[in-house]
């Protein structure tokens, strides 16, 4: 939750820019809008602002939020699970799986996230103390409040209900504790009128205001209420989202009394604005958020007053202009939506369509005991996949080493390497890992998973150039930022293990393009074994964050039996989780599969 917040806090700049174009835009169409289509475009706006809780197709738009991401069922069993088994010759101590790997720390967006959080729990926890403080005077008024029994206010209401062609009757109390008339609750509305209201009776006035609030209750304003009550929790601090839901009350009441004027004859438009100014000093602003009602300040009142004195029905032409203009607008502000999407902001999920695919979703809750992951296979001959845990499956997260397969794919397309010349002289610099101090060519830095060959590789393919072959082969959420030396170390770019299982299928038969000898090089340098039975191969990854390991990968392909097929396994814990331990689950799995048992060297 804490990143979640740094990037909501970031989201609000953007909402606070589409604000302001919404303002302009409902300023410029002022005259080309029908009052019920000035009232409609803040519902782009409540919809908007939802749009930052609610995961959605990752874009292109969102890199400047990458830096802050951290992203943290079964129905067909398996069938017996095999107890965890490595290949003979195949321990975690082999030197591909050491899988060694560079701790990067987050403890500084993390702390930031955490006070950000902190506060604006605190401020939400207020707000809804708030409302449930008025939620409970309310009810106090609710449980005095009595049917309504005045014969005539009584046939006055069923007139309404006609003129209206409303079938289902809303129940009207009368209450000696309200001013003004109000429409309240969800799933069972009801009137209330004032006790004054009924004693001075005069029927247009009692009429009006009834009619008012059957507006209220046709166009859902309560539902429309509910959910600018809980945007006004969410957004608490931002000053710009208080004012557009003023804004908001406003134009509803205002496109209320132009719906009850379209049901008046036209010498009766004065007498409804004669109603609304006898009542000014009783109209005032309404405690109880959750209603809707003719209440409001004198600034709304006035904008009323002024609405229905030059109010005249709309020709049919005017309604289809400003029918246009909405949909142009409302389409102009969808495209909006993917920069305020917290989950697409760091692009965390991947769209996986089912559609016609063939998928098993498969149990492996017992080798993936005490740890969160995901595996995935899709063989090409059968056209088919398995699944253990789609909900991490389709969920991005850094690749780690894993990367160092494309790295030394971009390379040698660049010819910065070649198949022939791979080497790359040691710099001299003492690393924690003896392996890595030494010359490295591209089969022993693949193998002994040597980061600074890598590194060294991308500074001299450069930023621009990885971002162009990243984008040829749709690798992950395509998102770079930072330099060479970090942006897939535990940084922006996040591939989910689904779409590791599509890249490597693509790579396996150069989709991509690329020269042909480019890609057996790869392949070659991840070779792990090959046997009569077939040949396996891989390449482990662990995310390392503040010394601890907290991902594991191991990607592959198994060929064997004149068929391939290509596997990725995530796991994540709060224990250690590394680049071996997937491995070793993997193993299990494709041996309980039969595709890669024990006896195999």
């Amino acid at each position: 939750m804490a990143e979640f917040t740094i990037r909501f806090f970031i989201c609000n700049i953007f909402i606070s820019i589409i604000i302001g174009i919404l303002l302009l835009a409902r300023h410029l169409l002022k005259k080309s809008l029908t009052s019920r289509m000035h009232y409609n475009l803040w519902y782009l706006l409540l919809a908007l602002l939802a749009v930052p809780f609610i995961p959605v197709q990752p874009t292109c738009f969102l890199h400047i939020f990458a830096w802050f991401g951290n992203s943290k069922h079964a129905s067909a069993p398996l069938g017996t699970v095999m107890e965890k088994a490595v290949p003979q010759g195949q321990s975690a101590a082999a030197n591909w799986m050491n899988d060694f790997s560079i701790s990067v720390s987050r403890k500084a967006p993390s702390a930031i996230g955490l006070i950000l959080f902190t506060l604006w729990g605190i401020g939400i926890f207020i707000m809804v103390f708030l409302i449930i403080k008025s939620r409970l005077r309310f009810r106090r008024i609710k449980n005095s409040a009595l049917p309504l029994q005045n014969p005539a206010v009584r046939r006055l209401y069923r007139q309404c209900l006609e003129e209206m062609h409303i079938a289902k009757p809303v129940p009207v109390y009368s209450t000696a504790f309200l001013k003004s008339p109000v429409i309240s609750g969800l799933f069972r509305p009801r009137i209330y009128l004032p006790i004054h209201l009924i004693s001075d009776y005069n029927a247009n006035d009692i009429k009006y205001m009834m009619m008012h609030e059957l507006v209220h209750y046709k166009c859902k304003d309560a539902l429309a209420n509910f959910f600018m009550n809980i945007i006004g929790v969410l957004y608490w601090f931002n000053p710009l989202v208080w004012y557009s839901l003023k804004e908001m009350k406003d134009d509803r009441e205002v496109a209320c009394d132009t719906s009850v004027l379209k049901r008046l004859s036209e010498d009766a438009y004065e007498d409804y604005g004669n109603t609304l100014i006898r009542f000014a000093k009783k109209v005032s602003l309404t405690p109880f958020p959750f209603v809707t009602g003719m209440s409001g300040g004198m600034k709304q009142l006035k904008k009323r007053i002024l609405n229905i004195s030059n109010y005249h029905p709309a020709s049919s032409g005017k309604v289809l202009h400003s029918a246009a203009a909405y949909t142009i607008l409302a389409f102009f502000l969808s495209w909006t939506a993917p920069l305020l999407s917290i989950q697409a902001s760091e692009n965390n999920r991947y769209y996986f369509g089912e559609g016609n695919r063939d998928i098993t979703y498969i149990d492996l809750n017992d080798i993936f005991e005490g740890y969160n992951g995901s595996f995935v296979l899709y063989d090409t001959a059968e056209d088919a996949w398995q699944i253990y845990n789609k909900d991490y499956a389709v969920t991005r997260i850094s690749p780690a080493s894993t990367f160092k397969i494309y790295s030394a794919l971009f390379s040698l397309e660049s010819g910065i390497i070649t198949p022939e010349q791979s080497r790359i002289p040691w710099n001299g610099q003492n690393y924690t890992y003896d392996l890595w101090n030494a010359d490295q060519t591209l089969e022993s830095a693949m193998q002994n998973s040597v980061t600074w060959y890598f590194q060294a590789l991308d500074r001299q393919a450069s930023l621009p150039s990885i971002k162009k072959y990243i984008q040829k082969i749709g690798y992950g959420n395509q998102i770079i930022e930072g330099d060479t030396s970090s942006y897939w170390i535990n940084s922006s770019l996040k591939i989910s293990p689904v779409e590791q299982v599509e890249l490597l299928r693509k790579l396996y038969d150069n989709e991509f393009g690329f020269a042909p000898e480019n890609i057996k090089a790869v392949k070659d340098s991840i070779r792990l074994y090959s046997t009569a039975e077939g040949t396996l191969s891989g390449k482990t990854g662990t995310e390392e964050v503040d010394g601890k390991n907290t991902s594991g990968w191991f990607i592959g392909y198994v060929e064997r039996d004149n068929h391939t097929c290509f596997f990725a396994t995530n796991i994540q814990s709060g224990k250690p989780a590394s680049g071996p331990l997937a491995a070793e689950l993997t193993f299990s799995i494709l041996s309980d599969l039969e595709l890669w048992n024990s006896g195999q060297e």
